[in-house]
């Protein structure tokens, strides 16, 4: 891949990242869900699963994570630390009523991505001298992720009647979401890593992921500059 190709997909990346900025939800699913008076299982269920496949900055952290990743057994490990962070911060921030500022807590979820691309490429062990421990770091920033989910469910006015179902529910959704994403991410880096050019252009990919990282955090510190104004 040349400079200037690289140069044009980074250029995609901050033109694509303002909606990085939009904390909110649609107006229709905003209605929808604060007029349940009850349990809502399949409703919850779909909005946990959404919001994952389309969190992008969820799903880049991910790719970083499993990049390197060749067995099974690796792939479980790594996920099911990321899964048992989000979890429990997904769920005890909302039940618990921590309320941490949105703009924040996705900075930090770039700054996630940023880490883990700059792990892949080496960068850590040749700045710190060691090789940081990945299964930790994988947990820790699973538990940011998690507050990322918690504030946007804080954002709705959600009846304390069937909450506990309904939150479990959106829980079960992101695992199902996570699942879909990962599989299909899978499926693309087994077929990639077939081609010669997977080790060549692997430090692409990864830089890319850096970039990435930093361009959410840019915006979303911006965001919080903003909004504090």
């Amino acid at each position: 891949m040349t400079h200037r190709r690289y140069l044009w997909i980074l250029f995609v990346l901050v033109a694509a990242a303002p909606p990085a900025m939009a904390h909110g939800v649609d107006d229709l699913t905003r209605r929808f869900l604060e007029q349940l008076t009850g349990p809502a299982i399949a409703p919850f269920l779909y909005l946990g699963a959404k919001h994952m496949v389309t969190g992008y900055d969820h799903l880049l952290f991910l790719v970083g994570v499993i990049f390197f990743l060749y067995t099974t057994r690796e792939v479980l490990l790594y996920v099911s630390c990321f899964t048992l962070g989000h979890s429990v911060t997904l769920l005890s921030g909302v039940f618990a009523g921590i309320h941490l500022d949105a703009y924040l807590i996705d900075a930090i979820i770039g700054a996630s991505v940023a880490y883990k691309g700059l792990d892949n490429l080496g960068g850590l062990k040749r700045m710190l001298g060691f090789q940081p421990d990945i299964r930790a770091a994988v947990l820790v920033f699973g538990l940011f992720h998690g507050f990322g989910l918690a504030t946007k469910l804080q954002e709705f006015a959600l009846p304390e009647h069937g909450l506990v179902t309904n939150i479990l529910a959106f829980n079960v959704g992101v695992e199902l979401g996570q699942f879909t994403a990962l599989a299909l991410v899978l499926l693309v880096i087994a077929y990639w890593r077939r081609h010669p050019g997977f080790v060549r252009h692997a430090w692409v990919a990864n830089l890319l992921l850096v970039s990435a990282g930093l361009v959410l955090i840019g915006y979303q510190l911006s965001g919080y500059y903003v909004s504090e104004a």
